[in-house]
């Protein structure tokens, strides 16, 4: 188990990260017809790991891990930056 360093940026009430803000902005643009989108730094504010939820239409008639690739694959760049990715994906109920 790794450790996180100790100079993580504390989160502040319940503002966005920068990088939860940056993750969410590049799903919305990857993702068009995404009904929500939920981007949560779980690594207290360092941007070392996130959990993502997104329901949308995409991933219709798609197995999960088809739909994980998916959002792995419109967030490649970032996920360099990261130690790890929690996520969910869904489709909307009609």
């Amino acid at each position: 188990l790794w450790q996180l360093p100790l100079r993580c940026a504390r989160r502040t009430f319940a503002s966005q990260t920068e990088g939860e803000l940056r993750v969410t902005q590049i799903l919305r643009e990857k993702f068009p017809r995404a009904t929500a989108i939920k981007v949560t730094d779980i690594s207290g504010g360092c941007g070392a790991m996130y959990e993502i939820k997104i329901e949308s239409e995409d991933f219709k008639e798609k197995r999960t891990v088809q739909q994980h690739q998916m959002v792995n694959q419109a967030l490649k760049e970032e996920i360099k930056e990261m130690h790890g990715l929690r996520i969910f994906t869904s489709v909307p109920r009609h």
